[in-house]
């Protein structure tokens, strides 16, 4: 019979920090969340006209790399 899953799964984390990698957890903003898209919109709102964003949007635009994006 093969190797259980939870096995497999501590060999592969075992190489990977043999390669030199560690774990790292985040959360993130639940975007199939009730709402969610209704508060990105109300946020967002808040910020129109103000002139950091357009600063920092503007130094996204000017950084961002398109190439091969459609």
């Amino acid at each position: 019979m093969g190797t259980s899953t939870s096995t497999r799964v501590q060999k592969h984390r075992a190489a990977l920090r043999e390669a030199g990698l560690r774990p790292v957890q985040i959360w993130v903003p639940d975007t199939r969340r009730a709402g969610f898209a209704e508060e990105c919109h109300r946020q967002s709102k808040l910020l129109q006209g103000d002139a950091q964003e357009r600063e920092t949007a503007d130094w996204l635009e000017a950084a961002a790399d398109r190439e091969g994006w459609q």
